[in-house]
């Protein structure tokens, strides 16, 4: 009897111990530091968070070659569209002798994204989501869009 009562102490105590560690796993790894911010046409400011591999900054810079603000801050500051749900979908085209890319910015104007993954915070905005040139292969940016 007393070796079942250790045994369902112990087992107790684990489970106590795993319960306890049970924080979310995007808190480890979503940094909501802001790399940069705009403002948009419609006087929202607009971060880009540094993120992960699944949004912000650390998500998109280095797959689409976008290596400084200036390609995100420009779509921002340019043209929107309201998606659903609080997205917004930012764009400016960009000229360098004969070609012209467009930058696109998928932003999230909302505490949380959609799937409730990712909380910036009280009073704050997800922001950028990704960013990319459309229609240039496998959507990667020239460098001299930085």
């Amino acid at each position: 009897m007393k070796k079942i009562a250790a045994l369902a102490t112990v087992s107790i105590a684990t489970a106590a111990l795993l319960v306890g560690t049970g924080a979310p796993a995007q808190a480890a790894d979503w940094n909501t530091r802001v790399k940069c911010e705009a403002t948009d046409s419609s006087n929202k400011k607009i971060p880009t968070r540094f993120g992960n591999s699944v949004l912000g900054w650390n998500h998109f810079s280095r797959p689409h070659n976008i290596r400084t603000c200036r390609a995100v801050n420009a779509a921002i500051s340019a043209n929107a569209k309201e998606l659903d749900d609080n997205r917004i979908e930012y764009w400016t085209d960009m000229k360098k002798g004969d070609e012209y890319v467009r930058v696109t910015v998928i932003a999230q104007y909302s505490r949380k994204t959609l799937d409730g993954e990712y909380d910036a915070g009280a009073g704050q905005k997800v922001g950028v989501i990704t960013a990319y040139c459309k229609g240039q292969r496998q959507n990667v940016c020239p460098s001299w869009v930085n």
